[in-house]
């Protein structure tokens, strides 16, 4: 739902929250308190930014009833500022939406089943038995293959790729160049080098998730890999054969995860994280930026590895002393064994 702009007063009743000021402001747009003008809307979610409250020109700014009750401004009143950021801006959203229909240059196969209201772009292709539900969007060059199911309300922007028999849930969104059901990587050794295993599961998208542009998603060797409703992914992740991924989970950019992992419902991953195959990571867990995960997590809490930040000089002195750590603690304990006995023999 894009507005070109609405008054305070209609972003107040459009979000639910309480309006203090001149509800016929006219709004047209969402910026940030340093940035924002007399005709934008921003927020104050993170107390360090309250100092930009003096010198701001926004001509709203959603707030908290703590602040709001100081305030010589006009704002809007919420619980969760950031929550209702995130609300307001697709009030204001005005990418361009394709209307419904199908493009000419569109080939669609004569056995897919289109539902009412969907918009299918330029060179898109729609394979055999494919099923798309009611107000979906398949944005120019998108390859649906054989016998894929789609659900009502997504979005496929330009570039994607699903191959045949994969499941995407209603109201989710697949971003540029992300391919759906690749093949696993699975290969036998033999004789004569790597045998391929054909990978004869699939993908079982839930509903509303969002995968980012240019992640990965392989089908699994067997059973599907699953990935729960509400997940997000980022940008540049991998997701291997058969690994399931629960309900709300959050996959921030680069992350690989490995074969036949179950990572749990509502975890955070941090950018860059690796996480190894065959393992079990338990719902609730937040795993840092860069981490390397080689082991199950059975607990809920945050985890972290790797060493911190200094300067490269610092780092490979560093690197080559962690490679003596073992040697180190042996020596220690050893001298500890004979303190102790000195000790002894004295008293």
């Amino acid at each position: 739902m894009a507005h070109g702009s609405l008054t305070l007063g209609e972003v107040a009743d459009l979000l639910g929250l309480e309006c203090r000021g001149e509800r016929t402001r006219r709004l047209t747009g969402l910026a940030n308190l340093a940035l924002a003008n007399e005709q934008q809307l921003s927020f104050l979610a993170n107390p360090k930014y309250r100092k930009f409250l003096e010198d701001t020109h926004a001509g709203a700014i959603i707030v908290t009833d703590e602040i709001a009750a100081d305030a010589s401004f006009d704002c809007l009143i919420s619980p969760n500022p950031y929550l209702s950021y995130a609300r307001a801006s697709h009030l204001f959203d005005n990418r361009p939406r394709m209307q419904p229909g199908v493009h000419a240059t569109a080939v669609i196969a004569a056995s897919a089943s289109i539902g009412a209201g969907v918009a299918i772009g330029a060179h898109c292709a729609i394979g055999a038995g494919v099923q798309i539900g009611a107000n979906t969007t398949i944005n120019s060059g998108t390859v649906v293959g054989e016998n894929c199911s789609i659900g009502s309300d997504c979005i496929l922007h330009a570039n994607v790729t699903l191959y045949h028999a994969i499941r995407v849930g209603d109201g989710c969104v697949i971003h540029s160049g992300a391919v759906i059901g690749a093949d696993g990587f699975g290969f036998a050794p033999g004789p004569n080098g790597w045998e391929k295993i054909a990978q004869l599961g699939s993908v079982q998208i839930g509903n509303g998730v969002e995968i980012g542009a240019n992640t990965t998603v392989d089908r699994g060797a067997l059973e599907d890999t699953l990935i729960g409703d509400g997940a997000i992914i980022d940008n540049l992740c991998q997701i291997a054969h058969n690994v399931q991924i629960g309900e709300g989970t959050a996959i921030a950019g680069c992350v690989g995860i490995a074969g036949s992992t179950i990572i749990g419902a509502h975890c955070m991953i941090g950018g860059g994280a690796g996480i190894a195959g065959h393992i079990t990571i338990a719902d609730g867990v937040q795993i840092q930026g860069r981490a390397r995960i080689i082991g199950s997590i059975t607990k809920a809490g945050s985890y972290t590895s790797g060493t911190g930040m200094m300067e490269t000089s610092a780092w490979r002195k560093n690197a080559v002393r962690f490679g003596q750590l073992d040697e180190l603690y042996r020596r220690v304990v050893e001298l500890e064994k004979q303190i102790k006995k000195s000790q002894s023999s004295e008293e």
